[in-house]
């Protein structure tokens, strides 16, 4: 096993193989390590040939060694900058939470009481 990739380091490799749980990389002539669909770019991915294809060379962050199988996990995504939440979906999370936490678990019999009040006013 070499010695020369530790977690946490950022490589250049190339895609190898594509399947549908993720892609195979290698790093050089003797190390190859597997992208989890999960970990190609931030967001859902459903197909992964919509955003890799065999032989791009792309930068990858090793995330686990395991020496006993030499099998490496590696990540695209770690590599990249998450996207900024719009400013619209902070809010809209932010009301649904204040809504959740007025509704709590009060039964529908207080509800009622509290909602008969609110029509009076």
């Amino acid at each position: 096993m070499t010695n020369k990739f530790e977690v946490g380091q950022i490589v250049e490799g190339r895609v190898t193989g594509i399947q549908p749980y993720g892609a195979f990389v290698a790093l050089d002539e003797e190390v190859q390590g597997l992208v989890h669909i999960s970990e190609v770019t931030h967001g859902f991915v459903n197909d992964i040939n919509d955003y890799l294809t065999v032989g791009d060379d792309v930068h990858v962050k090793i995330l686990n060694v395991d020496e006993a199988n030499n099998k490496f996990s590696l990540s695209i995504r770690a590599t990249e900058e998450a996207p900024a939440k719009s400013a619209t979906t902070q809010k809209s999370s932010t009301n649904k939470q204040q809504d959740t936490e007025e509704a709590g678990f009060n039964t529908l019999k207080d509800k009622l009481e509290e909602w008969i009040k609110q029509s009076k006013k």
